[in-house]
């Protein structure tokens, strides 16, 4: 049976929302699918398919990227089409998950981020090897198309019907930019539901080739990091990556490219590796701290436009950081402390991001940055609803100990 078939099974739809539900999704993001399945608004997007109808154009848009000001491309299709997408993709990264590399981290069932950092962190020898850290520059939109389409042609033999739906959406030229079809380069379409499996995909012969060979390697999306146990080999490592990415079209994105000794420590996905600790990588905790202090100021602004009182501005920053920091972003976004607890070792960053968070919130509690913001106590930011991170990540390791004694 074609995937593509699957697609109006309402049992499949079943099992799609438990899955997600499973996440911990943002509850929004869950009564909107609940509703969508419910109204079975899947069956006309998927009558169309079956029918072979032209998918809708992809409305091109950009944005920020999280935590920083820098802007990237994403594409989106209409809700409909992308909510049936979401399921086709779910599907897909399941039934070919066979075709990839163990040193495959990303989109993968049972596979995430905290399993690459183990494994990686686990690995005999590690504290005593130089590491490469190298980023894939744009590399969804990126991708040439006409080089990734053979491997599609031979990854889903098996599916002709769901091969020709994936092509198409692939050599589509045109998608909407302020509301009108434009001709572009395109690549996989970072922000459409399919590119998880297509960026997958296309770099799966260079992640076999350093699997089968033993080296210590491991690829997240865009991401990628080898190790060896002298600077002359690692750097022979990085020049094979940059060759095999060159080779397919692609380039490494040098601002973010690293070569680390073994008394540096190595940076990855976020996190930072030294002497077996493992804390946030330094980029990610000036970041959170600089979205913070961004933050601050645009809320002291608001207060003035709008003669808010400092209490009101405080809890809108509690709110906001909650939300980042507790609840996730989206439908496939975990939540930032989902992403680091469960890998983390020590809490010294999270103690330097609760100590700047307290800051900002009397700041805006008090209306000022003098001594005099040191007036509103601990006590009173707890009222306003503010969660410390170090107390949160020390209740989850409660949580996994007594969940560990059950089993």
């Amino acid at each position: 049976m074609s995937l593509l078939e699957q697609l109006s099974d309402p049992a499949v739809w079943e099992s799609f929302y438990e899955y997600k539900a499973s996440l911990a999704v943002p509850t929004p993001f869950l009564r909107e699918l609940r509703g969508f399945i419910d109204a079975r608004a899947y069956v006309p997007v998927c009558e169309r398919i079956a029918r072979g109808e032209r998918f809708p154009l992809p409305k091109k848009s950009v944005v920020s990227k999280m935590d920083s000001q820098k802007k990237r491309v994403v594409y989106a299709y209409p809700r409909a089409e992308s909510t049936v997408l979401k399921l086709l993709t779910y599907l897909l990264l399941r039934r070919y998950d066979g075709l990839f590399s163990p040193a495959l981290y990303s989109f993968r069932p049972g596979r995430t981020a905290k399993d690459a950092i183990r494994t990686l962190t686990r690995t005999p020898g590690m504290r005593g090897r130089y590491a490469y850290q190298a980023d894939v520059s744009n590399y969804f939109n990126s991708v040439p198309i006409d080089r990734l389409l053979p491997l599609l042609q031979e990854a889903l033999a098996d599916d002709p019907p769901l091969l020709a739906f994936l092509t198409a959406l692939l050599t589509e030229p045109y998608v909407l930019e302020n509301g009108a079809p434009v001709r572009e380069e395109k690549g996989v379409m970072a922000g459409t539901p399919p590119s998880a499996f297509f960026a997958n995909l296309y770099l799966s012969a260079l992640d076999r080739a350093f699997a089968e060979r033993g080296i210590s390697y491991a690829r997240y999306s865009d991401d990628i990091i080898v190790f060896a146990e002298s600077e002359a080999a690692v750097l022979a490592l990085a020049g094979e990556i940059r060759a095999q990415l060159a080779s397919l079209g692609l380039s490494v994105n040098t601002d973010k490219e690293r070569v680390s000794a073994p008394a540096d420590g190595w940076v990855f996905l976020g996190f930072s590796y030294r002497g077996g600790v493992i804390d946030i990588a330094p980029a990610s905790l000036k970041k959170l701290k600089a979205k913070m202090r961004r933050k601050t100021r645009a809320l002291q602004r608001w207060q003035r436009r709008t003669d808010k009182t400092g209490e009101q501005a405080a809890k809108a920053f509690i709110r906001i950081f909650n939300a980042k920091l507790f609840e996730g972003g989206g439908a496939h976004t975990l939540s930032w402390s989902r992403w680091y607890f469960p890998v983390l070792n020590t809490t010294q960053s999270l103690k330097a991001i609760d100590a700047y968070a307290q800051d900002c919130i009397r700041t805006l509690a008090a209306g000022t940055r003098t001594k005099a913001r040191f007036n509103v106590r601990y006590e009173e930011l707890k009222r306003l609803g503010y969660r410390s991170l170090v107390h949160a990540y020390y209740e989850e390791l409660k949580q996994e100990e007594s969940i560990g004694r059950q089993q």
